[in-house]
């Protein structure tokens, strides 16, 4: 588009404002958030200039709607110059821009972690120069890109980065929720728009003034495009004949401006003009893949002398003046003109798996294999990297070029199964249904899209049981016409429906039938119905075996990923995943695989529950509970609102609990789906136990399982162990108590996971009747490396013990034991159990709350990455558990050391237990 700079008219309270914006001595980001045509791009110009006057280096993009949903085109376009620059980064950045940009074929990072590595990008460029970014068209970025731009936006504070973004108030993007400072950009004003017209126009007679000011309505591209057309223009047509617009938008009256430019031109021009519109030319310097660049138009003359194309300065390539040519071009040109131009493009894009599909696709009508083959292999890319909606366009599209009824079916089913998981149920059910003939039996690609339907939005576990069942059965029978992956997914999801039902004969059922497959059942199923199902019996050995399938991750798809963390989450080994959770679940929640992104939130915070962060797991609760509501999963609201309410109990939120437990109660318990009916009666157990109400958190714990076993195929069983035991000891039940402890035992529940362990040690402590075996077992739990990962329940143990000591051995010796739990349970927000060992601590002879006063030199963050580093882990290790950077902890340490009074690592235990911190880690 022609620079308005020099006849800027109307905009002095908007220059303004972007003056100070560019003379801010810190980093920040703006949106211009105007209608089309409004002046944006102009402003940008205007900014750009100042820019440049300012030794600033000025990089500018543009979204595209040909791009739009390309995962990270548009970052692409932002980066592009500077990638050079990222051989100053370290290898794990470098790695995360190799992986976005197509170089390196691993899981896509999150958000985050993208957001950081571009800062430290930014960060290296404006070390040496100031850096703007000016990105236009905002509004038709890619949603990968976008969400990255908004995280990286809100944290341009204190660089020499300033970024500024253009997009239309009258079209959604992803910048309404980015939380960045907007500027808006109006029409001109009635005065302001004639002084731009008579400016530019200063010869217009009355009669075609009027007329252009009521049709532009102070739009300043209206204003300057539009006298040419009232005056004769259109075909000879008079000013004083009316326009025929009536009540056409503005931007459709633009394009037909242009359209009469289009037309005049020679066919081979408007060819050329197609090829630059089809593949988004004018919008920076190509898509996701390094090296996408856009087809660059060439003998088009005319076209600059149309005012139809500009030189861009920087490359010297023509460049639409402004979109609404490019989408002019593209409407304009025939079904067989954009056919021929895609074909061509595809052809240019042929190193390109995305792009070249994208094109291909829409350059043929008729089946064609290859074309199809094309397509499907772009799904899978875009699967890979966070876009899974696209994937089912791609995969629908390769579906209706297939050239065979067995190919069409194959890729309709895959569609379905990735729309499924992208939480698209609806579209799911239209894929398959359009692939049953009348009459014919349902196909199992229907089935299991039935099944997520029937789990996800009604909990109906029993009827999708019975549904799939019969599924796997059929195919049992007769495989000759199914691919392997399609039992597969069939397994996969009976496998989930008795998750979720925890009932011992559809549990049963479904290991008849798995039993019956042999050798076709795949090795990560077998992990997923060993871990799902019930790890008391069979948990032994599946950490091992998860570890080996995540030593493959580039290669898993997202939902094998969190398929996966669910098996890790059942053997208590979850948090040694949790990067890989975080790298991938914002790509997914956005424009990927939503209700596996869902699930990776429930794991989040499931870790986060684990580790102590209970501030941080009440944030990931809340976020997954927007996004299932959203989405009208009931099973899975109800699934995050057991974990809220299961968090409140543990804070000794009484109340709120209860109101959970409740309202999950009410909900899981007619459908049957006991995994929730065992987190109700695990957050009356919790609740219970938090406010010192014994005997009502034995009735619950024993409704999950009777004390000296665990009942099968209920996953609350093993994990409330800890809760029955204390319980029973309180009520006197010690009979009981000793005998579940020792189930627990008998069971190799020790073998199984590192909490497991833990608990169980801590269950023989408690119910030891010898002094020394006590004191053994108590020594076993609280030495245990897996208290770090646990303090909740390391913290439970101790006072526990402590009680013991005191009773035992005297108020002394318990002392320094009864400090450690309070101030772990202080440190988690624990109210109950913190006023509970405060309670131990005044009756043992300490003043109430004196025994903390050390903490107050030692932020939390600092005394947990001290403990962590006494237990003997490496910075690198304690940074992966926290999820800070090396250096991050390095810093914290030093400051730690002089506070403590120590000058090295090797110090670190005997001060914090000299202190009463000793060994909580």
């Amino acid at each position: 588009m022609e620079s308005l700079v020099s006849t800027m008219v109307g905009r002095d309270d908007v220059q303004g404002e972007l003056s100070a914006f560019m003379t801010a001595t810190e980093g920040q980001a703006l949106i211009l958030r105007g209608e089309t045509e409004v002046g944006k791009s102009a402003l940008l110009d205007h900014v750009a200039g100042l820019a440049a006057s300012e030794n600033h280096r000025v990089i500018r993009a543009a979204g595209v709607e040909a791009e739009a949903e390309l995962p990270f085109a548009g970052l692409h376009q932002l980066l592009y110059s500077l990638l050079p620059r990222s051989a100053g980064l370290d290898e794990g950045h470098r790695a995360v821009f190799d992986v976005v940009f197509g170089l390196r074929d691993c899981k896509a990072p999150s958000v985050m972690t993208l957001g950081i590595a571009v800062l430290d990008l930014l960060s290296l460029a404006a070390a040496e120069q100031p850096l703007l970014l000016l990105l236009d068209d905002g509004q038709w970025m890619d949603a990968s890109s976008a969400e990255v731009c908004g995280f990286v936006g809100r944290r341009l504070t204190g660089s020499s980065v300033k970024m500024l973004i253009a997009v239309r108030s009258d079209v959604g993007s992803r910048f309404d929720t980015s939380a960045l400072p907007e500027l808006p950009v109006a029409a001109l004003p009635e005065r302001a728009a004639g002084q731009l017209l008579d400016l530019r126009h200063p010869r217009l007679d009355t009669q075609t003034r009027r007329i252009v000011m009521e049709q532009a309505m102070g739009n300043p591209l209206a204003l300057l495009e539009l006298p040419a057309y009232v005056n004769g223009g259109h075909h000879g047509r008079t000013a004083e004949e009316p326009l025929g617009f009536g009540d056409v938008p503005l931007s459709r009256r633009l394009q037909h401006v242009y359209g009469i430019r289009i037309e005049r031109l020679p066919a081979p021009v408007r060819d050329e003009l197609l090829r630059g519109a089809l593949d988004g030319v004018g919008a920076g310097p190509g898509g996701n893949h390094a090296p996408g660049a856009r087809y660059r138009m060439r003998e088009a003359d005319e076209a600059v002398a149309a005012g139809l194309l500009d030189t861009d300065p920087a490359t010297g390539d023509l460049v639409f003046r402004h979109p609404l040519i490019r989408t002019t071009v593209v409407r304009l040109a025939t079904p067989n003109q954009r056919r021929a131009a895609h074909a061509e493009l595809a052809g240019v894009h042929r190193h390109d798996v995305e792009r070249r599909a994208r094109h291909l696709a829409a350059s043929i009508v008729d089946p064609d294999e290859e074309v199809a083959a094309a397509l499907e292999a772009a799904a899978d890319s875009a699967t890979r990297r966070g876009g899974a909606i696209a994937a089912v366009a791609w995969l629908t599209r390769a579906a209706e070029l297939s050239e065979t009824p067995a190919d069409r079916s194959r890729r309709l089913g895959d569609a379905a199964f990735i729309a499924g998981h992208a939480a698209l149920l609806d579209q799911a059910r239209k894929l398959v249904r359009s692939d049953l003939p009348p009459g014919a039996s349902e196909s199992a690609a229907a089935v299991v899209t039935s099944a997520y339907v029937a789990l996800y939005e009604d909990g109906d576990v029993r009827a999708a049981h019975r549904h799939v069942a019969a599924g796997i059965e059929s195919l049992r029978k007769d495989s000759a016409h199914e691919p392997a992956d399609v039992l597969t997914r069939l397994v996969n999801v009976l496998l989930a429906i008795s998750q979720y039902a925890g009932d011992s004969v559809l549990w049963d059922r479904t290991e008849q039938l798995m039993d019956s497959l042999g050798d076709r059942v795949d090795t990560r199923s077998a992990i997923y119905r060993d871990a799902w199902s019930d790890v008391v019996r069979h948990g032994a050995g599946v950490h091992e075996r998860v570890e080996r399938a995540f030593a493959g991750v580039s290669e898993l798809e997202p939902w094998d990923v969190s398929r996966l963390a669910v098996a890790a989450y059942h053997v208590d080994t979850l948090s040694q995943y949790r990067p890989y959770l975080q790298r991938a679940v914002d790509l997914e929640v956005e424009t990927g695989a939503v209700a596996t992104g869902m699930t990776m939130l429930h794991l989040i915070m499931l870790d986060q529950l684990a580790a102590g962060e209970w501030d941080d797991a009440e944030r990931t609760g809340q976020r997954a509970l927007e996004l299932t509501t959203s989405h009208g999963n009931a099973l899975f609201t109800h699934h995050t609102r057991a974990y809220l309410g299961l968090l409140a109990a543990m804070r000794g939120q009484v109340e709120r609990a209860r109101e959970s437990q409740a309202v999950l109660d009410a909900w899981a318990r007619p459908r049957g789906v006991g995994f929730l009916t065992q987190i109700a009666d695990a957050i009356g157990t919790a609740a219970a136990l938090s406010e010192g109400d014994y005997e009502a958190a034995y009735l619950y714990a024993i409704g999950i399982t009777p004390p000296g076993s665990f009942e099968r195929y209920a996953h609350q069983a093993s994990r409330t162990l800890l809760d029955l035991v204390e319980a029973a000891v309180h009520t006197g039940r010690l009979e009981q108590a000793r005998r579940h402890a020792q189930a627990a035992s008998d069971a190799g529940l020790p073998g199984v996971s590192p909490r497991l362990a833990l608990i169980t040690y801590g269950a023989l402590a408690m119910t030891a009747a010898d002094e020394k075996e006590a004191e053994d077992m108590y020594a076993r739990a609280e030495a245990h490396p897996a208290g770090a990962g646990f303090p909740f329940e390391l913290a439970r143990i101790r006072l526990a013990h402590g009680v013991r000591l005191r009773h035992t051995r005297g108020p002394k010796a318990a002392r320094p034991v009864l400090v450690r739990a309070a101030e772990s349970f202080e440190r988690l927000g624990a109210r109950g159990w913190a006023e509970r060992a405060q309670a131990e601590l005044r009756s043992s002879g300490a003043p109430a709350r004196a025994s903390l006063s050390y903490l107050t030199a030692l932020t939390w963050q600092e005394r947990r990455i001290a403990e962590l580093a006494a237990s003997g882990l490496t910075n690198k290790e304690i940074g992966a558990r926290m999820h800070l950077s090396p250096r991050t902890v390095s810093s914290h340490l030093y400051r730690v050391f002089p506070k403590l009074g120590v000058t090295s690592r090797a110090a670190l235990r005997d001060a914090l237990g000299k202190t009463g911190a000793g060994g909580d880690v």
